[in-house]
């Protein structure tokens, strides 16, 4: 008698596939704040703020002015200075809101998580300038547009009356729309290099609303060589209709707020590349 013995096989689970490694790239990136931007519920409203601030205080000003409310320091005013009264008001909005992008994720502890997607970590900063820039930029055109196509509607019959065909308006909008987009490119830097919300937003209101104030306490030969180099008042020169002696022109105004916003990357750049998190 005889029998078969018959050894059966081990059974071989099914393997799942290997995950595809996705390779970090530029896009990927931008991508990726592109989406944390908007999901912060800070966003639109920030975003919304800034706009309201630009149409209301520029539309409130262009009707005192055509009402003759104001005082005789409005009396050389055309419109396009009118429609843009509210700026300080939106850079501040604006300002907040690029260092909470940045500084809001140190306070979370989501940085940890954006740093290990992306080991390089300087993509992660310049991606998050950039974006929030062009975003503050749009958003600051539009509302520099909005307000000067309505109150020049409200102050037309008025020595303030102008339109957009007017020599140097066109330049006056669109330099108050980069103005602000370069604002938020300067909150988000401090927020990396402060790395705190408090302090950023801090520094923020200092530096260009506080500094200018405070440099009416200088000599006078001082102020003309100081006053018109600080980051606020170079920017506002990129958008003023005229100048004077005191004053920068366009250009230089724009290249020494370029200098400032550069020297506040790269500070931060420093601080996210060398320091841990």
């Amino acid at each position: 008698m005889s029998s078969l013995t018959t050894i059966a096989e081990p059974r071989q689970e099914p393997t799942a596939p290997p995950r595809p490694r996705y390779k970090v790239t530029g896009w990927r990136v931008l991508r990726s704040e592109w989406a944390k931007l908007w999901s912060l519920r800070s966003t639109p409203i920030t975003l919304a703020l800034g706009l309201l601030f630009l149409l209301v205080f520029g539309l409130i000003i262009s009707w005192q002015f055509a009402s003759g409310n104001l005082d005789s320091d409005f009396d050389s005013s055309r419109a396009v200075d009118l429609s843009l009264f509210g700026i300080p008001f939106a850079q501040l909005a604006l300002g907040v809101l690029g260092v909470l992008v940045m500084a809001g994720e140190y306070s979370t502890g989501m940085v940890r998580s954006s740093l290990a997607a992306v080991p390089r970590r300087l993509p992660v900063l310049w991606s998050k300038a950039a974006l929030y820039g062009l975003v503050a930029s749009l958003v600051g055109t539009a509302g520099a547009l909005v307000a000067f196509l309505v109150g020049s509607q409200i102050v037309s019959g008025t020595p303030a009356a102008q339109s957009l065909s007017d020599t140097g308006v066109v330049r006056c909008l669109l330099g108050a729309g980069l103005y602000l987009g370069l604002v938020g490119v300067v909150s988000t830097a401090l927020g990396a290099l402060l790395r705190s919300v408090a302090g950023g937003i801090s520094v923020l209101v200092g530096v260009f609303l506080l500094v200018p104030g405070l440099t009416q306490l200088l000599p006078s030969s001082w102020q003309d060589n100081v006053s018109p180099y600080l980051p606020s008042n170079a920017g506002e020169s990129i958008f003023a209709l005229t100048h004077d002696s005191s004053t920068l022109s366009p250009g230089a105004g724009l290249a020494v707020f370029l200098g400032w916003t550069v020297l506040v990357l790269a500070g931060a750049a420093y601080r996210l590349k060398r320091s841990d998190v």
